[in-house]
């Protein structure tokens, strides 16, 4: 093999090592949103269905560790809007406010999936230049 040859396939190496890999770990998420939202928005829906106005529930103060709660007015709940912040809603707010959210959200999983597609696909095209220029077959 020449050596020119050998030098475009290093450089192709070290594209895919250097910049193309490094950009699919950074794209792929390291966490997912949570599922509380949909848990969220089931448990308001039943609260209006019912007509609950009223409850008694266990509420996680920490480690696993619950205490018995009352709740004498459902119909204002306060929800985590990220960043460690509270908003007071009434059901029809927070349902609102969920569903954008949950837009968001899936917006946010569309874009991130074509990105990591997109660079996929670019990694496999590198590879395959690379498999010509071994003059290998396909």
């Amino acid at each position: 093999m020449d050596r020119t040859r050998q030098q475009k396939i290093q450089k192709f190496e070290e594209f895919v090592d250097g910049r193309l890999k490094p950009d699919l770990v950074l794209a792929i998420p390291k966490g997912y949103p949570p599922l509380s939202l949909s848990d969220l928005k089931k448990n308001i829906e039943n609260l209006q269905k019912n007509g609950v106005t009223s409850l008694r529930t266990m509420v996680n103060i920490g480690s696993e560790v619950y205490l018995q709660a009352d709740v004498p007015d459902t119909r204002h709940i306060f929800v985590d809007v990220g960043l460690g912040f509270h908003v007071e809603f009434t059901w029809s707010e927070a349902l609102e406010f969920i569903s954008v959210k949950e837009a968001r959200i899936a917006r946010q999983i569309e874009e991130c999936t074509q990105l990591i597609a997109n660079i996929k696909a670019r990694i496999k095209l590198v590879c395959e230049g690379i498999r010509e220029l071994l003059l290998l077959p396909g």
